[in-house]
């Protein structure tokens, strides 16, 4: 038997299910709010790569070695301090990676990362530059 409910002079019968559409909106909203605000906070890092002609390397997900213009070196965006580059680089040992420095790191500090890799075994290595906005033909 059905359970009516008293509200002024009519009776009607208690409502057994439970109304989800205000459910569903709350939880679309909130999509909507992470889908917007999602890409503002994935960010790599800042630096200017010098420009080649020839760039024929697109690092999608390898292993990339960045030496940024104050001096810092990342792995994949993981900061690595410098006592520990080798230590880091060992286990990539026979993979291929690709290094990219800032234009104003020195010929020097590049070729000193480039001397840990070889050092730890890594012979497959890219360097990683820009094309130029404007391509001249020759």
């Amino acid at each position: 038997m059905k359970q009516n409910i008293l509200s002024g002079s009519h009776r009607r019968p208690l409502m057994g299910e439970i109304n989800i559409v205000p459910l569903v909106d709350v939880v679309m909203v909130l999509l909507i709010v992470f889908m917007v605000t999602a890409p503002l906070f994935s960010h790599g890092i800042d630096m200017t790569l010098p420009r080649t002609q020839s760039n024929t390397i697109n690092p999608k997900k390898q292993f990339i070695l960045t030496l940024a213009a104050d001096r810092v070196v990342y792995l994949n965006d993981e900061v690595i301090p410098s006592d520990q580059l080798r230590k880091r680089l060992l286990p990539l040992k026979g993979q291929s990676v690709y290094l990219q420095a800032d234009q104003l790191v020195s010929y020097g500090e590049v070729m000193t990362i480039i001397d840990i890799m070889k050092q730890v075994g890594i012979d497959r290595l890219g360097l990683v530059t820009d094309r130029p906005t404007e391509i001249t033909e020759q």
